[in-house]
């Protein structure tokens, strides 16, 4: 990637919908040789998609809990499929293998801490292969970034 397709990347992922006259503008381009660039970009797997940010408490999911898990077997079948099954869990929004004493970390989200103690017993709990869990709920978002940094 050279300078151009850096402002690109830096551009969209401030707004992706913007025109692509209005983006050409911004990174010095006429629109065409920015349209074939930012559709390179695209085949590279450099820009994955586009999507809305979205306020969750606006969505009645205010809570955010992270979970750690610890597996029985940290084999690579015990791994897929741990994920294959989590796959399956919309309120689950991220999930990390890790190095460390809990192998996965997961994102979750609830409405409340009812909603949140069903998805634990009635869904997480009952994925085969899981030792341990441990919760932490968060109090609030301190710092939440959308864009990488592009250098």
């Amino acid at each position: 990637m050279d300078a151009i397709d850096k402002k690109i990347v830096t551009e969209l992922q401030l707004n992706g919908r913007q025109k692509m006259a209005d983006l050409s503008e911004r990174v010095g381009l006429s629109p065409t040789p920015c349209a074939r660039r930012v559709a390179m970009l695209e085949d590279a797997g450099v820009i994955t998609g586009y999507s809305a940010r979205v306020d969750q408490a606006k969505l009645g999911l205010p809570v955010t809990i992270f979970v750690t898990v610890e597996l029985e077997h940290q084999i690579s079948d015990a791994i897929g499929a741990f994920e294959r099954a989590v796959r399956q869990f919309d309120e689950v929004m991220e999930c990390y293998l890790m190095t460390g004493s809990r192998d996965i970390l997961l994102r979750v989200v609830a409405s409340d801490l009812t909603s949140f103690d069903h998805f634990l017993e009635h869904q997480l709990m009952r994925v085969p292969g899981i030792r341990s869990t441990r919760s932490s709920f968060t109090l609030r978002t301190m710092i939440r970034r959308d864009t990488l940094p592009v250098n």
